[in-house]
């Protein structure tokens, strides 16, 4: 029988077989094959070959799976080379499933198979943000600002607070007024003691760059966000310069920019600004610091005509302001030492209070702490205080209702007090003497009895005691305790007493604030006005802050403070920043003063003259009257300007302080001036000379400012 193919052997067919078998069998990939031969061309290497020599063509058998026999045949054999005619086997006989015994004392875990489990990687940031989602809306429904506070700083990661500014503010842009004010209100309350001033900055600016996308979803985002930053400047957790440094750094098309400039002109702009953008949400449950302390002066005095612990209690939980009890103890233990009858009424109701949880243990200790600081000018009006005070907290402390860690702080406090009895003596006699200098405008008079205490090593106490007396005074007193401060640094203060002073002011800033809504602001106002009254440096706003702890709100204050200075028109602004003065530039004042002085010279009316400085409304810059007339009078080469004055002076128009700056600046001058006025050194001499036998200069002036040789004569 005849075919194309020829006859095939039976070992030939059974070959061909295997081969068949093998093609149905995937082949690896050429790209991930270890030889570059296809399977096709390795098979040709070893073609099959019939009895009679001709080729018998093959196809798809694998060459691993092939082996010559001893005989010289090939056959197929098993995967792994196990079995096969005319073959060894394995190695191994692996023919059963291999079984791993942990109980064989040869077993190793390593042959274990391995098992990936898959786990989530988590973010620190998103499990804060998911954390603090809990804690507003739980704050919305409870209005706890210090429960709110205390699982904030229970959340840690104080880093991402921010985050935290930002998601509550977004989550009340979307709720009704009530919410939008209680948002305020925790900011407030978590300023500086949970989140720091930067971390209340950079939250606000994370909104700004978000407002674009808060516009998607709320209608009214840009002057809702405005508001929120308007309140924030009026609450005093954002200085006013933020406004003009985040705008630098966003495009005016933003939404961002959008909202600052709506905060600024809008709200921040506008008339009584404050008490309006305060009132915006309606006050839900939100009121000044003055009206909140009058309510609670006012239930107090109620408490103790009607003796109902229960109401006062129930009228002390209605004023919502947990975070505020601190006052209610103060004013509580202030009424005990005023009216001996209330004195029981107050430590009962004191106790009922924090029995039931109603004034917490730190609001507790933190009104007493408060009282313990105020306990020096306390016993100005309330001789007895400090003894009754003292016989108050061993009793709170039994009965359980203060904390027993406060009796040793204050021991403490007590002990250093009764170390310095001159400094508690130093400090009721400066109130005093400020008190009178209120009265009497008199600076001389107030050195004088500075003098006479003889304890110059306390000059920054002094300092620090005058600007907390007038930050809840009206504007004269702010200014008269500036002008004051520029007499004193003249005359008996050293830069160094100054720069101590403020840093003082600034440590306590904190407690004030508790008393005085904008102490901050007014605080910043004071260390400005000094730099422009040269009684301090530029360079000393950066010694002060160097001394300052680093978490100190005082820094913020100063930073406050160098934005005023280096703002446009500031040297006029805050020569009027207590609300002297009428308007004019500083230029303009001084074109003035020039203009009515050559008037009166080339032969006005003393009276005349005189009327105009008082229609100036400037009398803080008298000095450059002083300065004017003296550098005139030495021009003009006659004395006519000694004469006004003379006039000014008996009338009171111009100040001792204004005199003694006026001739200090002219001092300061001379060198210049004896390039036009040969003979300048000698004729200030004689008009210092002069003004100190007329009493406009203080007879120490001349030996600490003027070192020139007196001339007993008029040149």
């Amino acid at each position: 029988m005849a075919s194309g193919e020829g006859f095939l052997t039976d070992e030939q067919r059974e070959v061909l077989k295997i081969a068949s078998q093998n093609v149905e069998t995937p082949l690896p990939s050429p790209g991930l094959s270890s030889s570059p031969k296809s399977p096709t061309s390795l098979l040709s290497d070893h073609q099959l070959k019939d009895p009679a020599g001709g080729k018998a063509p093959t196809c798809g058998v694998g060459v691993r799976h092939v082996r010559r026999s001893h005989s010289g045949k090939f056959v197929r054999v098993k995967k792994d080379g196990a079995g096969g005619k005319g073959t060894w086997g394995k190695l191994l006989d692996t023919d059963r499933e291999s079984h791993i015994d942990r109980n064989d004392p040869n077993y190793d875990s390593g042959e274990e198979p391995y098992q990936l489990v898959g786990s989530t990687i988590s973010d620190p940031l998103d499990e804060y943000k998911k954390a603090v989602v809990s804690i507003i809306e739980e704050y919305f429904s409870t209005s706890d600002v210090e429960l709110a506070a205390s699982d904030l700083k229970d959340l840690g990661s104080s880093e991402f607070h921010p985050y935290f500014l930002k998601r509550l503010v977004s989550i009340a842009m979307d709720r009704h007024d009530k919410e939008k004010e209680m948002a305020s209100v925790l900011l407030s309350s978590l300023y500086a003691d949970v989140i720091s001033p930067n971390q209340i900055r950079d939250g606000f600016v994370m909104l700004l760059d978000a407002a674009d996308d808060l516009a998607v979803d709320i209608l009214d985002a840009v002057n809702i966000l405005a508001l929120f930053v308007a309140r924030a400047v009026v609450d005093e957790i954002l200085p006013p310069a933020f406004l003009t440094r985040a705008k630098k750094t966003l495009p005016e098309s933003s939404k961002g920019y959008q909202v600052l400039q709506t905060a600024e002109k809008s709200y921040l702009s506008a008339p009584h600004h404050a008490e309006l953008v305060e009132r915006r949400w309606g006050g839900s449950i939100h009121v000044t610091v003055e009206e909140m302390k009058k309510k609670i002066a006012d239930l107090l005095r109620e408490y103790v005509e009607s003796g109902d612990t229960f109401e006062a209690c129930r009228c002390i939980r209605e004023l919502g302001v947990s975070f505020f009890h601190h006052e209610v103890v103060k004013r509580a233990l202030v009424l005990a030492m005023e009216i001996q009858a209330a004195k029981l009424l107050m430590l009962k109701l004191l106790k009922e209070a924090a029995e039931e949880g109603l004034i917490s243990s730190s609001q507790m200790v933190k009104g007493f702490a408060r009282l313990a600081e105020s306990l020096d000018d306390l016993a100005l009006d309330i001789p007895s205080a400090k003894t009754l005070f003292q016989s108050i907290v061993p009793k709170a402390i039994s009965e359980g209702w203060l904390d027993a860690s406060f009796s040793k702080s204050s021991c403490e406090d007590g002990e250093g007090q009764s170390e310095d009895k001159r400094l508690r003596r130093y400090k009721e006699e400066v109130v005093t003497i400020i008190h009178e200098y209120f009265l009497s405008d008199d600076i001389p008079e107030l050195i004088r009895s500075l003098e006479d205490l003889g304890l110059p090593e306390f000059n920054p106490i002094f300092l620090k005691k005058l600007i907390t007396l007038v930050l809840d005074r009206k504007n004269r007193e702010k200014e008269m305790a500036s002008v004051l401060l520029s007499a004193l640094h003249i005359e008996i203060f050293s830069t160094e007493d100054i720069v101590n002073g403020f840093v003082m002011l600034l440590e306590s800033a904190e407690d004030t604030a508790l008393d005085i809504l904008d102490a901050s602001t007014e605080l910043a106002l004071f260390l400005a006005r000094a730099v422009i009254d040269d009684v301090l440096a530029p360079l000393n706003l950066d010694e002060i802050a160097s001394k300052l702890s680093p978490n100190c709100s005082g820094s913020e204050t100063i930073r406050m403070a160098r934005s005023l200075i280096t703002a446009r028109h500031a040297g006029e602004r805050l020569l009027r920043c207590w609300g002297g003065g009428t308007g004019w530039a500083v230029e303009d004042a001084k074109d003035k003063i020039m203009k009515l002085l050559e008037e009166y010279e080339s032969g006005g009316v003393v009276a005349e003259a005189c009327q105009c400085i008082r229609d100036l409304g400037m009398p803080f810059f008298n000095h450059e009257v002083v300065k004017k007339a003296l550098v005139m009078a030495m021009e003009k080469k006659n004395d006519r300007m000694l004469d006004l004055l003379q006039v000014c002076f008996d009338e009171g128009l111009i100040t001792i302080n204004q005199m003694s700056k006026g001739f200090t600046r002219v001092k300061d001058g001379l060198d210049d001036l004896a390039l036009d006025i040969p003979n300048a050194k000698d004729k200030f001499s004689f008009y210092m000379e002069y003004a100190q036998k007329k009493g406009w200069l203080l007879p120490s002036f001349g030996s600490s400012v003027m070192e020139a040789p007196s001339i007993a004569t008029a040149p």
